[in-house]
């Protein structure tokens, strides 16, 4: 049975919970093939005091580790929020197949440095609200 996006967003979400749980921007990510996740990630900036400890740089690591490749041309990419310029350049190398976003990011999302997602298939705005959301909570009390 082929699982619906939202389903695997709902998974990233649950990670973006765990980094807001540990006060990190909260921030989601899983990998997917063969409608298994095999990557799963959320930010540790803080914790790592690593700047590249984004969730998708660590969902990345996670699946190239169990896939034994560096290259995930048969998966795709789930995040709660729009991936930065770095992280859409790991997407990109990886050869990631599709990138699903729950809400974009105005600041600092890749959009806003680069239109070519030239091979790439990217779909926005899945549990957008919820995403946004969440990012809301998080910022309330840091600002």
């Amino acid at each position: 049975m082929e699982l619906k996006p939202e389903y695997f967003m709902k998974q990233a979400l649950k990670q973006a919970e765990k980094a807001f749980a540990e006060e990190e921007v909260p921030i989601g990510c899983v990998v997917v093939a063969q409608n298994q996740i095999i990557g799963k990630g959320y930010n540790q900036v803080e914790k790592l005091n690593d700047p590249t400890a984004h969730a998708e740089m660590l969902a990345i690591t996670a699946a190239s580790t169990y896939l034994g490749s560096k290259y995930l041309n048969e998966c795709d990419i789930y995040i709660t929020v729009e991936p930065c310029l770095m992280c859409y350049g790991a997407i990109k190398n990886a050869r990631i197949k599709n990138i699903f976003i729950g809400c974009l990011e105005p600041k600092h999302g890749f959009n806003n440095f680069i239109n070519n997602t030239k091979g790439i298939s990217v779909q926005k705005r899945i549990l957008e609200s919820e995403s946004k959301e969440l990012m809301k909570l998080f910022f309330v009390d840091k600002r």
